[in-house]
């Protein structure tokens, strides 16, 4: 049966739909290919019951409709407010009847005020037999931007034991728009930038993978090419034991960095080990050293393997006072958060091999508690490796601004995490059970996608006043100058799947992106960091202009912009844009243009319509782009590959765009795409090395001596300052 069958045969009652439009859930909403669709009445019960509301009859579901209406009636004050500094804010506040309320405003930095509540307008709804009168207080404009507290008094009247009530809600002031970050003299006010997959950018003292010091060189050598940014995959922490994750789409946290990406040697503590220690170091890294030449594949589990053993030896090296003091003081600035994802480590460890017990997949069980104070020098040594980390990554992003770059690290956020990894254990109540995260059907995966990750309850998120967001966009903001969101339509709305269903078969779920934009904005404007949407795909033209006018970029990729049949002019881009000409989920140039990205899903059983088809219309869409650069130029009637790819990012520079972004795969000839979307173990996803045309492994070291890599990043640079000289 197919999915428009189980829509005509399973539509949703009016009672449901109201209910499922009351949590933000969409009814219908326009494909990709501009039909409406109406999702069936099993898909709106499956994404509610993930939400805690049961739908299983005509009964239930009127019941729940009912207790959404008056659900904010029974809030003293909401969960959280988030809004603007030049607005004033209106803040309802209700009170049962015979009763009088008090405001006071908490500010970041101690300072009080009291507000005055207005009830000259009153509404009332009667809750459970008892009269609530909502009244209003306003939050006046133009407070500090920063985390602040509303907390509401009620109290009788008549000064009886009657219902005393407090509550305290958090009001988060934001910015109406970012700034964009000054960037470099001679440029405009426009930037460049490279965009590499760490882990595939290995030097030769490197661990089998691309590590944090191999980030700072990278930094170094693109500022002083002229490069303003460094842009990395997400790097966020994966599995501990056992298979690695490849995917760092699909991380155990969002919180915390990945200790794979940890250059032993450059633990402070190495400098001084003595020698027996010094050379199980070594002999570890032995282990690995070859694989940095191997082109064909990457082994993070062997990398892992080799890094633990030695940064076990590591952590039992003796500490400075000094050292000591800074780690016990980072160990107390993360709190909680790095406790519980130490702990879920320490537990992964603990576990390896055995059967879990179910109570152990519960963080707030009585084992755990009792094997949060067992395995206490676990925890200590992978709360220690954050903290090596975040020195490592300081040091990436200081390389990279003493080089001249003036954003440097630009860091990319994953979408979601995985659903038995470290925030789903110990953030379990803010995620939607049985419910994974993907996209719908579009030209490029027909299919649809499911991401299997968990997403985040809107009302959850609401309830915690947005602190698991403002912590991890905070925590990663903390060593560099930007970050992209991947598929920030996720702040919007996201496609839910239900467990069992195909990744056509789910629905939109809205979230409140004023409140979520403006917590990003807020932490953002505090470290002074450059906000880049991946808006690429399904957006309604509204998000993008929305996004514009809080300051976050946009993205554009060159193959996916078009005006009817011919590529979008440059002068045709918007402003504020990160512009590319490749995506990590296409082939790299070269590749794209010799078709890779039709034969490679051909090869998987990925398409849906004839492969010739597909590839007559990759062959006309590349034509019709060669068309294009002769016109303007940029190639002769001859092209080689490499003028066909320096034309392209050349293209690009003739936008008015505020960032650039060229892949190093460009740079130096590589074709394989480190991602096929739609795939798992049928793809060597995200575990491709840097290499060359020939299929030469490509190092650090060497970057500087490739000569595509010299002759795309010396034309880009050039060309940006003739254009920002042209401009005046």
């Amino acid at each position: 049966m197919t999915s428009d069958d189980t829509q005509r045969q399973d539509p949703p009652s009016e009672a449901l739909v109201a209910l499922a439009e009351s949590f933000g859930i969409a009814t219908s909403y326009h494909s990709f290919f501009g039909d409406l669709v109406t999702p069936p009445a099993a898909t709106l019960r499956a994404v509610l019951g993930a939400m805690g509301v049961a739908t299983f009859t005509p009964e239930q579901v009127d019941a729940a409709l009912e207790q959404a209406r008056t659900a904010p009636w029974r809030e003293l004050v909401p969960a959280s407010v988030v809004t603007r500094r030049s607005r004033d804010t209106h803040v309802h506040v209700h009170v049962a009847d015979g009763h009088d309320a008090s405001v006071t405003l908490h500010l970041e930095d101690g300072g009080t005020r009291e507000l005055e509540l207005d009830g000259s307008s009153p509404e009332s709804h009667v809750v459970d037999g008892v009269t609530v009168w909502r009244l209003r207080v306003t939050v006046p404009a133009e407070l500090p931007l920063g985390w602040h507290e509303l907390r509401a008094r009620q109290r009788p009247r008549d000064g009886s034991d009657g219902a005393h009530r407090e509550a305290t809600t958090v009001l988060a002031v934001t910015p109406d728009r970012l700034d964009v970050v000054d960037l470099r003299p001679g440029y405009g006010d426009r930037a460049w930038g490279l965009m590499a997959q760490l882990y595939s950018v290995r030097s030769r003292a490197s661990w089998g993978m691309g590590d944090f010091a191999d980030l700072g060189d990278l930094a170094d050598l693109a500022g002083h090419r002229g490069a303003d940014f460094l842009l990395i995959n997400p790097i966020h922490a994966a599995e501990v034991v056992g298979r690695i994750e490849p995917s760092p789409y699909l991380p155990a946290t969002r919180r915390f960095v990945s200790p794979l990406y940890i250059r032993p040697e450059d633990v402070r503590e190495a400098a001084y080990l003595p020698s027996s220690q010094r050379a199980l170091v070594e002999w570890s890294r032995d282990s690995v050293k070859d694989s940095n030449d191997d082109a064909d594949h990457l082994d993070r589990n062997a990398a892992w393997a080799a890094k633990k053993a030695a940064l076990e030896v590591l952590f039992q090296a003796p500490r400075s006072a000094g050292r000591q003091r800074s780690y016990e003081a980072f160990v107390s600035s993360e709190g909680r958060s790095l406790a519980d994802f130490a702990l879920w480590c320490a537990l992964e460890e603990h576990y390896e091999g055995t059967v879990r017990p179910d109570e152990a997949d519960d963080a707030t069980s009585d084992l755990v508690a009792r094997l949060r104070g067992e395995l206490t020098e676990r925890v200590a040594f992978y709360s220690w490796l954050q903290w090596i980390a975040d020195e490592q990554l300081a040091a990436a992003q200081a390389a990279g601004l003493a080089a001249g770059m003036k954003i440097g690290i630009m860091h990319d956020l994953a979408v979601g995490v995985h659903p038995e990894g470290a925030d789903s254990w110990s953030m379990r109540r803010m995620f939607a059970p049985g419910i994974s995260v993907g996209a719908p059907p579009d030209m490029y995966n027909q299919q649809g996608q499911d991401w299997s990750q968990p997403p985040w309850r809107p009302d959850a998120l609401a309830r915690s006043g947005y602190a698991p967001l403002r912590d991890m966009i905070r925590g990663l903001l903390r060593h560099a100058g930007a970050l992209r969101i991947d598929h920030i339509i996720g702040f919007f709305r996201l496609w839910w799947i239900p467990a069992g269903h195909g990744a056509d078969a789910g629905t939109y779920v809205r979230y409140d992106h004023e409140a979520m934009i403006g917590v990003l904005a807020l932490e953002a404007q505090r470290a002074g960091a450059v906000v880049i949407g991946e808006d690429l795909g399904n957006v309604e033209p509204w998000v993008r202009d929305y996004l514009s006018s809080r300051g976050v970029l946009g993205t554009s990729v060159l193959w996916f912009e078009y005006e009817e049949d011919r590529p979008t002019p440059p002068e045709h881009y918007r402003r504020l844009l990160l512009a590319t000409v490749n995506t990590h989920d296409l082939p790299p140039t070269a590749g794209y243009l010799a078709g890779e990205h039709v034969d490679l899903r051909a090869r998987l059983h990925l398409l849906t319509e004839p492969v010739e088809q597909v590839r007559a219309a990759a062959d006309r869409e590349r034509e019709v782009v060669l068309g294009v650069l002769r016109e303007r130029g940029l190639i002769g009637e001859h092209p080689t590959e490499r003028e066909i790819v320096e034309a392209l990012h050349l293209y690009l520079v003739g936008t008015d765009s505020v960032l650039l972004g060229v892949a190093l795969v460009d740079a130096v000839g590589e074709r394989r795409a480190q991602n096929q979307p739609g795939t798992n173990t049928e793809y060597p996803n995200w575990q491709i090395p840097l290499a060359d045309s020939a299929g030469n492994a490509v190092l650090v070291e060497d970057l500087a001596q490739v000569s595509r890599f010299d002759s795309l990043t010396r034309a880009v640079d050039a060309a940006l300052r003739r254009n920002a000289d042209e401009r005046g």
